[in-house]
This record gives C-alpha cells, sequence and structure tokens, in this order.
C-alpha cells in the first residue's frame, strides 16, 4: 500500500501549554475528519513542528491525548526564518491508504491559511 503524506498548520495566539494542545487537537481532528482516517493504525508517523516561540510543550502530546499511542510521533522546532508567520504548529502525517496524493487534504486553519492559499482544499 502507497505511504501518502497530508499537511496543516494553525496558529495559537501565545505560548502556553493549553493553546498549544487545545490547537494541536483542533487541527489533527480537522486532518483526520476531512481524510477519513478513522484507525490509526492507518497512520505510518506524524511530525509536529512548532516556531521558535513555541516552547511551553511539546505538540505531539495532543495526539496521545486522541488515543495515538502506538503511532511514532516527533516534535521539531522550524528554521527561525524571519519572515516566517510566528506562533505557529505544524503537522505532516505519513499514510498508508490506496488513495492518490493529489486526492489527499490538507488543512490550514485560523492565520495559518495565509501560508498555503493556493491550496484550495485547505480552506
Amino acid at each position: 500500500m502507497p505511504v501518502r503524506g497530508v499537511r496543516g498548520a494553525i496558529t495559537v495566539e501565545e505560548n502556553s501549554g493549553p493553546e498549544i494542545l487545545q490547537a494541536t487537537g483542533e487541527l489533527l481532528a480537522a486532518i483526520l475528519e476531512r481524510n477519513g482516517l478513522t484507525d490509526f493504525s492507518e497512520i505510518v508517523s506524524a511530525i509536529f513542528t512548532t516556531t521558535p516561540d513555541l516552547t511551553a510543550c511539546f505538540p505531539a502530546e495532543a495526539a496521545r491525548e486522541q488515543g495515538m499511542s502506538q503511532v511514532p510521533l516527533l516534535c521539531a522546532s522550524e528554521i527561525a526564518v524571519p519572515t516566517g508567520m510566528p506562533r505557529t504548529i505544524r503537522i505532516l502525517l505519513h499514510v498508508n491508504t490506496d488513495r492518490s496524493q493529489a486526492e489527499m487534504v490538507h488543512v490550514y486553519l485560523r492565520d495559518a491559511r495565509k501560508l498555503r492559499p493556493d491550496v484550495t482544499s485547505a480552506q
């Protein structure tokens, strides 16, 4: 079965654990829903990144709270590009699926919609 990537991003107002976890959970739920992913065994792995201004907690904790206890998760910091969007959380899921890459729905929420205006499925 092919492995496909599905992306998403969301912004938060402040560097606080509760806000990071809530936003990450919201984004992850939206990615799963819009891609019809109902079984965590379909997810090969997940990478969570935050901009350097978000350090209050690991966003992968939100995935564990949703039950992704067997999925390999990794958190990392984004490159500190001076013109980059602040307070942004990104997710990259690697998914086992028979769907084509073009069928995967990438999700950008809140101010992160500005990151990929070319991705109409993100709106």
